[in-house]
């Protein structure tokens, strides 16, 4: 479970995103210190350095897609290698499906 330093630092880095302003450590600190919000002092820079280069108004809104999952772990590739990997993941099922089909009507007990 998240603690309240993370819940803290998350909605401040959403209100800056909203914004349209840079996710930085300092601009963190600067929300929840307006906030009268104490944290560790190591959050703020750790969301930053985390959420740098991402685009997180894209990540909130693509969240059940799965594209939006694969982008921050694997960067700028992920854009390219997303719809490939959606449709390998629907040729497995279409080719699952196909092997079940071979089996029906007959049982190991028939």
């Amino acid at each position: 479970m998240a603690s309240n330093d993370e819940l803290a630092c998350t909605y401040a880095a959403l209100m800056l995103a909203d914004d349209g302003l840079a996710v930085t450590g300092e601009k963190i600190t600067a929300i929840l210190k307006a906030a009268k919000v104490d944290v560790e002092a190591y959050w703020p820079g750790l969301f930053a350095k985390a959420l740098d280069g991402i685009d997180i108004k894209d990540l909130v809104s693509n969240v059940g897609s799965g594209a939006g999952a694969a982008a921050p772990a694997a960067g700028g590739a992920s854009a390219e290698a997303a719809p490939a990997a959606a449709e390998e993941k629907k040729e497995v099922k279409k080719e699952e499906s196909e092997s079940e089909d071979d089996d029906m009507g007959f049982g190991l007990f028939d």
